[in-house]
């Protein structure tokens, strides 16, 4: 389901200076240097570094389409690409219209894709790393690549998917409203929560309103389905008393959890614990020391059974992590 020119000129409301309609987008870049043949050099422009400058190298280096918010090249210029056959896309704004494009490529997918939204003050790489291996023993998984989780990086992770069943995308936040953003643009099936902390509490004033922007996940769910660390002191008091409208299912090892560990060993280069429901309990060794990972490993626990995994595959991911 990859865009053409077309598509991404009616979802970002885009002008086409030169090239092809038809001409497909299939993989994306914002560094110029990193451009393989064919592929789409999307230029941003940030605080130190402007990228409309590097349209030229984007091309040398087998760019097929460029999306710019300002075309710098000289009419010679452009009447010389537009004879190799080359794209340039003008947006205003080319953050927002990667936004734009990645929403819009998800949205092909509809319910053929299941999405998993990530987000924590800690704990989200390795948790979403996790979820992502269980997963991908039963479907085809596409994640978000190391914290790649912005308003850049999302997209872009979304804007890879090809023929995947299931995506695993971690959502970070500085302030307000940002987290809302990416869940639109995501549109989770299901959400995780690993924990509310103190990162960027200059930011936002309090661990409370840490705990509001991390709901935000919730604002691009149609059905609002989410899994939290119920050992968390803030998620495990928003479940008992303002938790309404979301089907909530908790992992714990402290409090009492949908999803829990007994029997925890702790070794200096592994743990153990029996992983238990209400359903079923079964015995499980991680190649990771500490408490975290076993929290980490419950949230995949859960997810796992709830996309419908044995206990047997779940058991095998956790050994090959």
């Amino acid at each position: 389901m990859n865009l053409n020119v077309k598509d991404i000129l009616k979802c970002t409301n885009g002008k086409l200076i030169i090239g092809d309609n038809l001409a497909i987008c299939k993989n994306y870049s914002i560094d110029s240097r990193t451009i393989k043949e064919g592929d789409t050099y999307v230029a941003i422009k940030g605080d130190s570094t402007d990228g409309n400058v590097f349209i030229e190298n984007a091309f040398e280096n087998g760019a097929s389409v460029v999306i710019v918010s300002n075309t710098i090249l000289s009419e010679e210029k452009l009447e010389k690409y537009e004879k190799m056959g080359k794209s340039i896309i003008q947006v205003e704004d080319t953050i927002i219209a990667l936004g734009k494009m990645a929403g819009y490529k998800r949205n092909l997918y509809g319910n053929k894709l299941k999405v998993i939204g990530v987000t924590g003050s800690v704990g989200k790489t390795s948790t979403k790393d996790i979820i992502a291996s269980v997963i991908s023993q039963k479907y085809k998984t596409l994640k978000t690549e190391g914290n790649f989780n912005n308003s850049i990086g999302l997209p872009l992770t979304l804007l890879r998917l090809e023929d995947e069943e299931v995506a695993v995308v971690e959502m970070g936040m500085n302030h307000f409203e940002e987290i809302s953003y990416l869940s639109k643009i995501a549109r989770p099936d299901l959400a995780v929560i690993t924990n509310i902390g103190t990162s960027h509490i200059g930011n936002l004033g309090s661990r409370e309103n840490i705990l509001k922007a991390k709901l935000e996940i919730l604002d691009g769910m149609e059905n609002k389905v989410l899994v939290i660390n119920n050992d968390n002191d803030l998620l495990h008091k928003w479940n008992i008393e303002t938790n309404k409208d979301v089907k909530t299912y908790t992992f714990g090892i402290n409090n009492k959890s949908d999803f829990y560990a007994e029997n925890v060993v702790v070794n200096e280069n592994s743990s153990s614990f029996v992983a238990c429901n209400e359903d079923n309990r079964f015995e499980v060794e991680v190649p990771v020391s500490g408490e975290h990972f076993i929290l980490n490993s419950l949230c995949a626990f859960t997810v796992g059974s709830l996309l419908k995994l044995s206990n047997e595959e779940i058991k095998m991911r956790y050994k090959k992590f």
